[in-house]
């Protein structure tokens, strides 16, 4: 299977910070731990073998075995849970939310790239073993970012009411979504799988939670992927220490505010992802997650009569600290107390965040994990790879604006130049003439010399676009196309990972297209992958 690969820099679909992140600019060196390069984890397992007791390994194992005891999973899987009672083991995380049918196909993209990471560990470190683990978001309650997926250009959403911690959803009103989603599908076995695994996903469990862990255990149990939900009593448990310090100290906001201002200092073109709060918690109850704020000494549960004084409130921590959540300042920290975790990988926007965190693990005694861009891919087919060849397009030229695009097809194609750039250079060189003129007779003529170079350089960019505009008209058939063309690769005029559904995929190549992002994806290689599905 044909794979091309460009860096993300020339993409332009990534922030400034992340392209200087994989550059390994020196200034962003301060904001991790180290950079996801091989022979870097040895130094990462050595910190993280130091830190992470066998209590803690104790916990994490039993907490999983609960978990997944009402689960049919793999030998693979079941061995994996298992060795993390060892402390040569360790932990590659990703993390997402719990989108419908898994939303966009990046989704697929971060757990592969986890997976594969840990084979390439495992065979630099043969003495080591590595587990690839899925932390399901199931304490968010956005509801509406993960309540659709698109399939055929189209949104099949589940529409109902929602609040509190999304995972402990039932599944009222799912049934619709499903007769939605496979009355659009056409006749095939492909097809047929599809349908079933909907089906046992989100009409056979009880929540969202549970239907989630079925949906991805059936996808990637046979690599060995374990999974962890967060919204646990004995993982909890664990973490009351910083949710004390969290509460009382309210340490991460100056942390993490002192972090974001020397980010800012850096570049303009840095953008701050998420900004702390004096608590970085919230509180969850029956169907409820809301904020806890400090008024005054005394704490209350925001929209709601639910309040304590400090020591009501260390009791409540002390005896349900299931009750307390996380939010994105401290999901990670609370990630890193409960794993033997080397190396988080997610998106570009993840990574953002993860950079204004590191002085907060610092301050709390807990390592930073490694950090790395997951792999990015567009997906291709050999009729589309022999239109874009018939187009006289690369791979790389889809990227462009679409504006941008059609521009650079018209000049292609044109058997006239579009280019005036020799006129121009021209004119501006007899200009040049002028103005020495000028300098030696009257300055002041200076101002009229510039106002006519103005005048005739805008006349002759007029002209060209002009010129381009009459092209793009003569070349109208092939340029709608190109258009189409991008179009089909770029739904939204965005990245496909970002928009498009596996099952788009799935429908034509079944279980080889897992089989072949699992040959093909590489989580070191730092590229943009196209990867041609035959």
């Amino acid at each position: 299977m044909p794979t091309h690969c460009i860096p993300f820099r020339d993409t332009n679909y990534f922030s400034p910070l992340i392209c200087d992140y994989l550059d390994e600019k020196s200034t962003l060196k301060p904001f991790y731990n180290r950079f996801p390069k091989l022979e870097n984890f040895q130094d990462q397992i050595a910190e993280k073998k130091a830190s992470f007791s066998k209590t803690s390994r104790s916990v994490l194992v039993a907490s999983l075995n609960k978990q997944y005891k009402n689960t049919k999973t793999s030998p693979q899987t079941l061995k994996n849970i298992d060795a993390l009672q060892n402390e040569n083991t360790f932990t590659v995380t990703t993390g997402h939310q719990l989108n419908i049918f898994t939303g966009p196909l990046y989704f697929f993209y971060k757990i592969i790239s986890t997976i594969n990471l840990c084979k390439e560990l495992k065979a630099a470190n043969p003495n080591y073993h590595f587990v690839p683990i899925y932390w399901m978001a199931t304490e968010d309650h956005d509801f509406e970012e993960i309540n659709y997926f698109n399939f055929d250009g189209k949104k099949v959403s589940w529409n109902r009411k929602a609040s509190g911690p999304v995972g402990e959803l039932d599944l009222e009103g799912i049934k619709s979504v499903f007769e939605v989603f496979s009355k659009q599908l056409p006749k095939s076995k492909n097809s047929d799988k599809l349908i079933e695994l909907f089906q046992n996903s989100y009409l056979e469990n009880n929540n969202l939670t549970e239907a989630t862990r079925y949906l991805v255990n059936h996808l990637f149990a046979e690599f060995g992927l374990v999974i962890i939900d967060g919204n646990d009593k004995s993982l909890k448990n664990a973490f009351i220490p910083y949710i004390k310090e969290e509460l009382i100290n309210q340490s991460s906001f100056e942390n993490v505010s002192k972090t974001n201002e020397k980010l800012n200092s850096l570049s303009e073109n840095y953008k701050i992802q998420v900004n702390p709060r004096e608590i970085n918690l919230f509180y969850i109850k029956f169907g409820l997650r809301e904020r806890i704020v400090e008024i005054d000494g005394i704490y209350q549960v925001l929209e709601t009569e639910i309040s304590w004084n400090k020591k009501q409130l260390l009791e409540e921590v002390e005896n349900h600290p299931e009750r307390f959540s996380p939010n994105v300042i401290l999901r990670p920290v609370f990630q890193e107390v409960v794993l033997p975790n080397l190396c988080y990988i997610g998106g570009g926007g993840e990574l953002a965040y993860w950079f204004q965190l590191k002085s907060n693990f610092e301050a709390q005694n807990i390592p930073f994990p490694m950090l790395l861009l997951r792999n990015s891919v567009l997906l291709t087919t050999n009729k589309q790879q022999e239109k874009l060849e018939k187009l006289g397009l690369e791979n790389k030229d889809l990227f462009l604006k679409q504006s941008d695009l059609l521009t650079k097809v018209t000049k292609d194609i044109s058997k006239i130049k579009i280019d005036f750039s020799e006129q121009k250079d021209h004119l501006k060189k007899q200009f040049e003439d002028l103005y020495q003129l000028a300098e030696q007779t009257d300055k002041s003529f200076k101002g009229a010399v510039s106002a006519q170079e103005t005048k005739q350089i805008n006349g002759l960019e007029h002209l060209e676009k002009r010129l381009l505009k009459a092209q793009k008209r003569k070349q109208s058939d092939v340029l709608q196309r190109v258009k189409s063309m991008q179009n089909e690769l770029f739904p939204n005029q965005s990245l496909q990972e970002r928009q498009t559904n596996f099952s788009t995929f799935y429908l034509e190549f079944g279980d080889q297209l897992i089989q072949q992002l699992m040959v093909n994806l590489q989580p070191l290689k730092n590229e943009f992958i196209i990867l041609n599905l035959e």
